[in-house]
């Protein structure tokens, strides 16, 4: 009697121990899940009536849920026509501004305004209209070069797409794929390289052609000859534009009309290259710093 029990018990005890860690995994992605569901639906105006593309950051405070703040009191203008960098120390809140200047988040404290009007009124969707981003984490997906590069702008014509991808410097390596523009990727772009993945990102900002261009380390894969021809050709991408770029690499943000300087969440300085350079700043002695390791050789 007690063999047969056991034999008729064993095979349930069985399958629950093997579901055990399963239902244990469930209970994290449910609260994974409920974290989306529990955020608060950003609403606005789907019209915008703004005054130009300057943005405008008065006072902002921001920060991640209950950790420290982010972000304490920044103030700065970002114009039209210019190409304002900002830099500094990592974790210095620079890919934060980027994120709040395109209203991913909602700031805490002061108000972010693009052209006069302030972001936060202004639907998500009505907002990022005015956006082209290149941020340094690509995504791309299990589809053709073409229609990975057509994301960018919804009924593009093949021929708008190859434009933007000449600009990009992608023509390079997509004629060495098998299919060309009809290559299918892989997921996230498991077929290309960091370099060629970022390429075809900067593409789609070129399809875009928004009046507002937010680029975070948007050259960091490429190498020195292919980040030239990049920038040559972002140079072409930001005339008469609001440019905000995020830079480590003081050779891309050589030619920049304002430079932002953050440091453990404040503005440590701002000003023209010029000005910043002419003195014991933070810029001059990131400058001399980087001259510095260029010149570094093994003995």
């Amino acid at each position: 009697m007690f063999l047969m029990m056991v034999a008729r018990l064993y095979d349930p005890m069985q399958i629950s121990l093997q579901n055990f860690a399963a239902v244990i995994s469930c209970g994290v992605q449910c609260e994974r899940l409920d974290e989306v569901l529990s955020t608060p639906l950003q609403t606005g105006r789907e019209e915008m009536h703004n005054e130009g593309y300057d943005i405008v950051f008065d006072h902002v405070g921001f920060q991640y849920d209950d950790s420290a703040e982010v972000l304490k009191d920044v103030s700065f203008t970002a114009k039209q026509g210019q190409v304002t960098a900002l830099i500094g120390p990592s974790g210095g809140g620079k890919t934060t501004i980027s994120r709040l200047a395109a209203r991913f988040w909602d700031v805490e404290e002061g108000r972010i305004t693009l052209g006069g009007e302030d972001i936060s009124k202004i639907d998500p969707e009505t907002l990022l209209m005015n956006y082209s981003i290149v941020f340094q984490d690509v995504t791309l997906f299990n589809n053709s070069v073409m229609e990975n590069i057509r994301i960018g702008k919804s009924g593009a014509t093949d021929e708008e797409v190859m434009e933007a991808a000449r600009l990009a410097e992608c023509e390079e390596f997509v004629k060495l794929l098998p299919h060309q523009y009809d290559t299918c990727i892989g997921e996230n772009g498991s077929e290309l390289s960091g370099g060629e993945r970022q390429r075809i990102s900067i593409a789609r900002a070129f399809l875009k052609d928004a009046p507002v261009i937010l680029l975070d380390e948007a050259t960091a894969s490429l190498d020195a000859e292919n980040e030239t021809a990049v920038q040559e050709a972002l140079s072409r991408l930001i005339r008469n534009k609001t440019v905000l770029i995020i830079a480590h690499r003081m050779r891309t943000i050589a030619n920049a009309d304002h430079i932002v300087v953050l440091k453990d969440g404040v503005v440590a300085e701002q000003g023209s290259p010029e000005f910043l350079g002419g003195y014991d700043s933070i810029y001059s002695r990131m400058v001399k710093q980087q001259l510095r390791s260029q010149n570094w050789k093994m003995a």
